[in-house]
């Protein structure tokens, strides 16, 4: 939304607005005091009749602005019906002194039937302007253009002004409510995307472990099922790796459902996680030899987020060798850099061709590479593969970094492989 939004309107324009809607009704009680004061000044017979009658209209009128809001449609247009009775009542008994002054009441009544609205706010007008043209005309003892039609214009184009405010207010209502509306919307939108993101980001957790160690435990059942005859002990021993790496991924299946947060990274650190992670793929036969090391003198703050999300990649990534690569040699190095860590993964294996930059097909490597350069996105990194049929592949994830306090940023960095 825009600071334009009629919702953020400041202040002084709703007072003004309250201002403008409450000074018909303020005329009434205006012109009643002052006739009523002019009255204690004349001699005149029915003094006590039309102070009552003044009274009777001053407190009905108020009364019904306080009881407005709790008043049906027939409640409210039968109270303006009495009011204006009482006017008509009010102009007839009032002396010619009193009549013009005693006329501009009309004005009120005339917004008080508008504000009512409904198909009796014709018939209420017009009963107004019937009474005051029939009053003003017995003054003056004749129909008196310039006496009558004054007074009656003065009505209706206060009617007409009155008319445009609530008009106003009611679309500057309407407006409210249809912005608070879009903003319902976009609030239960937004919720929704973020059930969606939260969906994407546990789906990928669970293909980076439990699909790929599932996959990998069943290869190693596959193996031992086939040396079982000719092989008992290595077939016992590719049984004992699936079991141990059953029960190390029961452990972190339950980790997931608490919090979703890898239980390696939270203890071991990044650097040791991935060392763990690299000795169990030598054991699962990931490549005949895989070898970690870590290199940089610099050791730049990471996020318990972005450390995951490096973790996630490698299981990933050591996943899709085991799977796809055939390799003899798998290396994993982590590089630390002052602004940023690297982990690249390079095997001698059969490699593929990748579709476009940094793109790989689908159908050669399922989809763990799209989903780890999606979860690398999330925290401002990148994943770069390069992959030649026959000479292997290389994995390079990139997740920016903060230098730990004491250190200085070099101008210019050279990318290690």
């Amino acid at each position: 939304m825009t600071d334009r939004d009629p919702a953020h309107r400041p202040p002084p324009a709703r007072g003004t607005r309250f201002a403008l809607g409450q000074i018909p009704h303020f005329v009434l009680f205006v012109v009643v005091g002052a006739a009523l004061f002019r009255l204690s000044r004349l001699q005149e017979p029915l003094c006590w009749e039309i102070v009552t009658v003044s009274g009777l209209l001053a407190v009905g009128y108020a009364a019904v602005l306080v009881l407005w809001a709790g008043l049906g449609p027939l409640a409210r247009h039968s109270w303006v019906a009495a009011l204006i009775l009482l006017w008509a009542v009010l102009v007839t008994l009032a002396p010619p002194p009193l009549t013009g002054a005693y006329a501009w009441c009309a004005l009120p009544m005339a917004c008080l039937a508008l504000r009512a609205m409904g198909r009796a706010v014709m018939a209420e007008l017009a009963a107004i302007t019937v009474v005051l043209i029939g009053r003003l005309t017995r003054t003056a003892g004749a129909f008196d253009p310039e006496l009558v039609l004054i007074p009656v214009a003065a009505v209706w184009g206060t009617v007409a002004l009155y008319g445009a405010l609530q008009r106003d207010a009611t679309e500057r209502q309407r407006l409210l409510m249809e912005l608070q509306g879009t903003r319902h919307v976009l609030a239960e939108e937004q919720r929704r995307a973020g059930v969606l993101k939260e969906r994407e980001r546990i789906a990928r957790d669970l293909h980076d472990t439990l699909a790929q160690e599932l996959a990998g435990h069943l290869m190693l059942l596959h193996a031992a099922e086939r040396d079982l005859t000719e092989r008992p002990d290595a077939a016992r021993a590719r049984v004992r790796a699936a079991v141990d790496g059953l029960d190390a991924g029961l452990a972190e299946t339950r980790r997931i459902i608490r919090d979703l947060t890898p239980a390696t990274v939270a203890e071991a650190g990044l650097e040791g996680s991935l060392r763990l992670l690299c000795d169990r793929a030598q054991e699962e036969g990931t490549a005949v030899r895989v070898q970690f090391r870590s290199v940089g003198a610099h050791r730049p703050e990471l996020g318990a987020q972005s450390a995951t999300a490096l973790f996630r990649v490698a299981q990933g990534m050591l996943a899709n060798v085991r799977e796809h690569a055939q390799a003899m040699n798998l290396l994993v190095t982590l590089h630390h850099h002052p602004d940023r860590v690297e982990l690249d993964l390079y095997d001698d294996g059969v490699g593929f061709v990748p579709v476009g930059a940094g793109h790989v097909s689908l159908s050669d490597r399922g989809v763990g590479l799209p989903a780890a350069r999606a979860r690398l996105c999330e925290y401002g990194g990148d994943l770069d593969v390069v992959s030649t049929p026959g000479r292997g592949t290389r994995v390079r994830a990139t997740l920016p970094a903060h230098p730990r306090p004491g250190t200085t940023m070099p101008t210019s960095s050279v990318l290690t492989r």
